[in-house]
């Protein structure tokens, strides 16, 4: 497997794609009424965030699944921050969000950068138990209670 950047006419679907994926989850596993949930899609989607970068998770030449990051700087200390990983359904238990969680800690080497942060839906229990077994520590807790 390998990152290469996205091209011009693959970002639309992922946008929308991503786009999807978020709405559903803000209902699913935020609690946010449809509405709601189009709404905050809408607004935090509007735009890539700041620096990010996009690449195709390629494996012999298909595309099996996107990861979106961006370097960060804390204090001048750099990090690598994940806003998305994803792997095509069809494609999934083949190991490959491992390889690719695996590429882009290579890439946060590369540019020096010793930490790599993301967050994950506390419902996403399969991402979840992705990341803490690639040794990733839950450092923060969102909480909330419907009334």
């Amino acid at each position: 497997m390998r990152l290469r950047p996205l091209r011009d006419d693959e970002l639309p679907a992922f946008v929308e794609r991503q786009r999807a994926d978020y709405r559903a989850q803000l209902v699913d596993w935020a609690g946010m009424s449809a509405e709601l949930a189009e709404r905050k899609t809408a607004e935090d989607t509007a735009a890539l965030p700041a620096g990010a970068e996009v690449h195709a998770l390629e494996v012999d030449g298909r595309v099996v699944g996107s990861v979106c990051f961006a370097e960060r700087r804390y204090y001048d200390e750099p990090r690598l921050f994940v806003f998305d990983l994803w792997v095509e359904p069809a494609e999934r238990g083949n190991g490959f969000g491992r390889t690719g969680m695996s590429l882009v800690e290579a890439e946060a080497r590369r540019r020096g950068a010793p930490v790599v942060e993301l967050n994950v839906w506390g419902g996403n229990t399969v991402a979840r138990s992705l990341y803490r077994s690639l040794g990733y520590a839950e450092r923060s807790v969102f909480m909330s209670k419907d009334l």
